[in-house]
């Protein structure tokens, strides 16, 4: 039976639904503690779970490299659309749909803020093997490391 849903509502169709939704975790999820746990075994060093206030926006990224100034978000593949994964849901999709699409959305507008603001924006995918993601994120925090040494030596 399909519920009829408000799309501007986020509130989840059912109280079953709403506590569901209330346990599942936004930080600390079995791939961002993989992909961290192997970062810290490489001697990188980072922030956890911070708030950045720029202008307008306000994001919070999964890992932080304050230094480097990179950004990295660990995005599941059903919260996040994923092309290859993400699926759009049988059931009260009147719900989901909007739900889905405001996170996808929140998502773009955060990369926008952050790179306006001269972070660089690493997006790792759940599905992605841990060793590859982590590969990936060091890259791009060691040439971030060495651009703004050599803006400061010169």
């Amino acid at each position: 039976m399909a519920l009829n849903i408000d799309p501007a509502t986020s509130t989840p169709p059912t109280p079953g639904r709403s506590r569901n939704m209330a346990a599942i975790k936004r930080r600390d999820t079995k791939p961002e503690r993989t992909i961290r746990s192997l970062l810290h075994a490489a001697g990188k060093r980072y922030r956890v779970d911070v708030r950045l206030q720029l202008e307008g926006a306000r994001p919070r990224p999964d890992i932080v490299f304050t230094r480097a100034q990179v950004a990295v978000f660990v995005d599941g593949c059903f919260w996040h659309c994923c092309p290859e994964h993400g699926r759009q849901p049988g059931v009260n999709g009147g719900y989901w749909g909007p739900k889905l699409e405001r996170n996808v959305t929140r998502d773009r507008a955060a990369d926008e803020a952050l790179t306006a603001a001269g972070w660089t924006v690493v997006r790792v995918w759940e599905h992605e093997a841990p060793e590859e993601a982590v590969q990936r994120i060091i890259a791009v925090v060691d040439a971030a490391t060495s651009a703004s040494r050599g803006a400061r030596t010169r």
